[in-house]
Formats: structure tokens, sequence, C-alpha cells
């Protein structure tokens, strides 16, 4: 393994050397994602309509699953901090065990996922194809959690690099894919919506046999003893899932939350459900960076707790925010100035597509408001990563529970069903809740808190200078 590269502890030099890559490795998913919403807006009309409520739908029911696994990234990152190589192995062995484990229950979970699309009061002809979508997707789920556990041993240690190459691997084979199964290309069958699916779930198993072959390579095995740790560790399994758990539900309510909204989307219409999801597709170029910031917030603040160093963890949190904000206002830039540029990736020569002018109008508010949700986004998806990266799983879990139900869900039955709201007023609410998450992470991190939290089950003593007297007695 190469020796990790040195920079100032902290600084912009080492957020940098690990968000690149994850920042790449997430652009390209982004790239491949958007190729797939516009070859399918090409392709149907409503193939476009139905791809993202039954796509966010299928990733809502696995992703806890992913969460689950993927925690083991911290654990890596405390271990790697603690200079524990062993450590690093078994915690990955763990989790490519419970995202193996995930798969029966990811197929269990099939007749809910089909249950909530025919309830969700979306067009016949709509339906059909998000049934279709949605079960290919599920069929093959395990995917998402088993990459992301491999890739744990990689970003955990700082080594984005290595899956950034593997992502990139994966995300060209699907758009090729992508191409030749959506329209019959190159000898292949003509397959819409279903052949989009296949393509998904055949390069998604590129990313674990990569990583995993480099895992178990000799040169990983002699470092980190990567062959000698494949076994079933109870002790360090109960404690990830311990700590991990807050954490995979966290994120499965809140994607659920965000699934809801974009079901309900589906009953103001067809031109505006297809404004939207452009819109949210159009934006997967600003959240995917975020959410490698994220990753990046994660592991770096999970280091300097390893090391017991504090109050570094706590400036690279705030360094990684303010390299997450600087890029939201570029991207959000180009949205308030070419909002017609964006939108004509989806109607332009798209045989059945909604005009181009009936989607606009919407369209420009949108992506205004994106421009705005980007800040709230970066301090969301960044702090929140910070604070898990510490172990503290349990307040992301409680916090994000209560805005996104009790407030967000809830509001927006209130505006779509009862007070019959329009689009952009769903929007406006769910900005709102955006503006409170990153209020209350933001609160939350600078408290400090989080640094009394023993993630592996070592007794970390805190001068007081560097705790509030109440942080003193939060601990797992």
């Amino acid at each position: 393994m190469k020796p990790e590269k040195q920079h100032r502890p902290a600084g912009i030099g080492e957020v940098l050397h690990v968000a690149v890559p994850l920042i790449i490795s997430m652009g390209s998913f982004t790239f491949m994602q958007f190729c797939d919403r516009m070859f399918l807006a090409k392709f149907s009309a409503i193939s476009i309509q139905a791809a993202l409520p039954a796509g966010i739908l299928a990733f809502t029911l696995c992703c806890g699953f992913m969460e689950l696994a993927g925690y083991a990234n911290t654990f890596v990152a405390q271990y790697h901090g603690s200079g524990d190589r062993r450590g690093c192995s078994r915690a990955t062995v763990q989790a490519v065990l419970l995202a193996v484990l995930s798969w029966p229950l990811i197929l269990l979970l099939i007749p809910l996922g089909r249950w909530m699309l025919m309830v969700a009061g979306h067009a016949p002809e709509v339906l059909a194809q998000e049934l279709s979508y949605f079960t290919i997707l599920m069929a093959g789920g395990v995917t998402i959690p088993l990459g992301v556990a491999a890739a744990t041993f990689f970003t955990g240690r700082g080594d984005t690099r290595t899956t950034m190459m593997a992502n990139i691997v994966a995300n060209v084979v699907n758009v090729a894919l992508d191409y030749a199964l959506i329209f019959g290309a190159w000898g292949f069958p003509r397959m819409g919506i279903r052949g989009a699916a296949i393509a998904t779930v055949i390069s998604g198993f590129i990313v674990p046999i990569i990583l995993m072959s480099l895992f178990f390579s000799g040169r990983a095995n002699r470092d980190y003893q990567t062959r000698a740790s494949f076994g079933i560790d109870m002790a360090l399994l109960r404690r990830m899932v311990r700590f991990g758990l807050p954490a995979s539900v966290h994120l499965t309510l809140s994607v659920f939350s965000f699934t809801v909204f974009i079901l309900l989307t589906g009953r103001l219409g067809a031109t505006a459900l297809a404004a939207s999801n452009m819109a949210f597709s159009i934006n997967m170029f600003a959240f995917m960076p975020l959410i490698g910031l994220g990753i990046t917030a994660n592991t770096l603040v999970g280091k300097y707790q390893g090391r017991n160093e504090s109050e570094l963890a706590e400036r690279v949190g705030w360094t990684t925010l303010k390299t997450a904000m600087t890029y939201s206002a570029l991207i959000g830039l180009t949205y308030v100035l070419l909002p017609e540029f964006y939108y004509s990736f989806f109607t332009r020569n798209a045989p059945g597509a909604i005009p181009l002018e009936e989607v606009l109008p919407m369209g420009r508010v949108m992506l205004r408001l994106m421009a705005l949700w980007g800040f709230m986004d970066a301090a969301n998806v960044i702090l929140a990563g910070g604070l898990k990266g510490a172990g503290d799983t349990r307040f992301v879990m409680i916090y994000s529970l209560i805005l996104s139900w009790l407030f967000f869900v809830l509001g927006e039955v209130m505006i779509v069903l009862v007070f019959g709201g329009t689009i952009l007023q769903a929007w406006g609410w769910l900005s709102v809740h955006l503006m409170l998450l990153a209020v209350g992470y933001a609160w939350r991190f600078k408290s400090g808190r989080w640094k009394s939290i023993d993630l592996l089950g070592r007794r970390i003593v805190l001068p007081a200078a560097h705790v509030a007297p109440e942080a003193m007695v939060v601990g797992e």
C-alpha cells in the first residue's frame, strides 16, 4: 500500500486529497444517472415519469442495508487513525458479511414496494413501467450494500483513488449498457426502461468484484492480514450494528420521507411530475459530489477521533463544509443562469416528450430553489457525515426522524392531499425542511458533545477545555 501523503492536519489539502477522487467518482455516477434519465426521456415521456419514483423507492428500501454495512467506513477510519491495521480488515469483512446477508431481506421487500407504487395514484401506463423498473432493481439490490461495504477498506483509510477507479469502470459500463438495452443498439434487444434496470444491476456487481479482489490481493494481505481476517467477529459485529443501526434508520427514514414527497408529486399532473423529475435529475450534478464530501467528513473526523485528537476532528469538519459550500455556490450559479440548457437535454428530439416551453416556467423556479438548497444540502450532508464519523448516530437519527416525518411529510400531505396545493408550494415546504435540518446539525456539531463518544470501546479522556461540561455525560 502506498504511504499516506502528508498534509497540514485538518487543512484544505488533506480534505481535497481525500475528497477529489470521491467527487470524481460521484461525478461519474451523476453522469451515468443523467445519461440514463436522458436516454429514457428520449425513449418515452412515460419512461422518464416512471424512472425517478420507482428508482428512488428501490433505493429507499435498500439504503438502510447500505448504510449499516457502510458504517464500517467509520470503524476503518478510527482503526486506521489509531494504527490498528488488523482492525481495518476485520471491520471490512464484517461489513461485507452484513451486505451479503441483506440480500434475502431485500427480496422480501419487493411486494411492499410494488404495493406502495400501486397506491400512489399514478397513471396506469406510468405504473406499469414503474413496477417493471422497481422489481428488476430490487432483484439485484444487493449490489448497493455490497459495493459500499467493499469500499470501506479503502475510503476509511483515505485511499479514495482506488474506489474512484472502480466506480468509473462500473459507470462507463452502465452507460454503454443503458444505451444498448434501452434503444436496442449493437444487436441487443430494445427493452426500454427494463433495459435501464438490467444495465444498473449488471454494472452494480463490478465495483465489489474489483475492490474485493484488491482486498484479498497479496499486497493488502501482507500489510493488513486481510485473508486471516475473513470470518465472523461477533464482538466487533455487535458494536458495528450498535452504532450503525441508528445511522441506517436515519438514512432509511430520511430517504423514505423524500420518496413519499416524490410519490405525492405524481398526483399533481404529468407536466408538474415531469418538470420535478427532470429537476431532481439535474440536481444530481450538485448533490452527488456533496455525498463524496460527506464521506470525506466521515473519514477524516473518524480518523482524528481514532487518534484522540478531537480538536482536529472538529476543524476538519468545518474545513470540509467550507469546501462543499464553495462547490454548491458554483453549481447553483449555473442553475440560475442556464435553466434552458439543462432542461433541453430532456426535451430535445424526444418523441412524445412534454415540450420544453411547458416545463421550463416551473423548471426555472425549481432550479433557483435548488441553487439555495445547495448550501443547506452541503451543511446537512457534511455535518451529518462528521457526526456519524464520531459515532453520534443517535442524535442524527432522532433529529432527522422528527423533522422528516412530523414536519416535512405531514406538511406535504396537507399541501397536496388536503389543500390541493401546487408543485411549487410543495417544493417550498421542502426548502424549509432542509433549512431546519441544516440548523440542527450545525448546532450539534458546534456543541462538541460528540467528542466524548468512544466508538472503538476504549476509554477516551478529553481535556475539560475541549468539551462542554454537559458533553461529558453524553456517550454511546
